[in-house]
């Protein structure tokens, strides 16, 4: 009879290994953790099989074992992987192929802005080649309150924020722009509800946007995207069905930067 490769057997153990740092991650409450028991059952291994798993995430300090209760928990090791992962992640280059697929999908203009109160900051423009080009450029700036992008932020942002906005100033551009505090803290419900804020030729006069916002490993809202286009292309039917994509797409750029929304 063959031997098991010592190749498969090692993979099989990686595999449960992560398996049970998973189920720690997802299921140890603050302060309590997991009992090897409880442990063994939720994942049906044997309490052998566990404590073999385990060492060298204790090891490696992934996982911490209470010397009284021997309960596991996440350790700090996890904690300088998550940092390390953070430090490295770049908003550009973590929505970029979520950005090329939107625009491919809907054939309009997305944007990704980061919020600068009281104004978003353009840090990404894909265009669709055969249409009319938007006149934003990266590194221009806009006020949240008349841009759905900033809209979609504010909306998820506490109130001395939206009070600060307000008292900056919400001057109109076009006659469509909200210029009323009671009636932006209105789009904002709005926006919260449905999961998508609209810019209805608020910022320029012929153009109208949907936008999501992006959530951050904090789950702050720090960033938006969207999808920017004429009227005569982005009616009022059609932004109904750009939300939902443009909201989708936020939310998979939002997972990518460690959101657990």
């Amino acid at each position: 009879m063959n031997e098991p490769a010592p190749e498969r057997n090692q993979s099989v153990s990686l595999r449960r290994a992560l398996a049970v740092l998973e189920h720690v991650r997802d299921h140890a409450g603050a302060g309590q953790g997991l009992s090897l028991t409880r442990l063994a059952e939720s994942l049906s291994l044997s309490k052998s099989t566990v404590l073999r798993l385990t060492l060298p995430l204790v090891e490696a300090r992934l996982l911490d074992r209470d010397r009284k209760t021997g309960a596991y928990r996440l350790g700090h090791g996890a904690l300088h992987l998550g940092q390390a992962y953070l430090a490295t992640l770049d908003l550009r280059t973590v929505a970029a192929e979520e950005s090329y697929r939107l625009m491919s999908e809907v054939r309009e203009t997305v944007h990704l802005v980061v919020y600068d109160p009281p104004e978003v900051v353009y840090i990404d423009k894909v265009e669709n080649e055969t249409t009319v080009r938007m006149a934003s450029r990266v590194g221009s700036r806009a006020p949240v309150y008349r841009t759905a992008v900033g809209k979609a932020i504010l909306a998820w942002q506490a109130e001395e924020d939206v009070e600060k906005v307000v008292a900056a100033g919400m001057p109109p551009m076009t006659r469509h722009t909200i210029v009323d505090a009671d009636r932006l803290r209105t789009e904002l419900g709005r926006i919260r509800q449905r999961g998508y804020a609209v810019d209805d030729r608020e910022n320029e006069p012929e153009v109208r946007c949907v936008a999501a916002p992006i959530f951050n490993h904090a789950d702050a809202a720090t960033s938006a995207i969207s999808v920017s286009g004429l009227t005569s292309r982005i009616t009022a039917a059609r932004v109904r069905e750009l939300g939902p994509l443009v909201a989708e797409t936020a939310l998979r750029i939002s997972r990518k930067l460690g959101s657990t929304r």
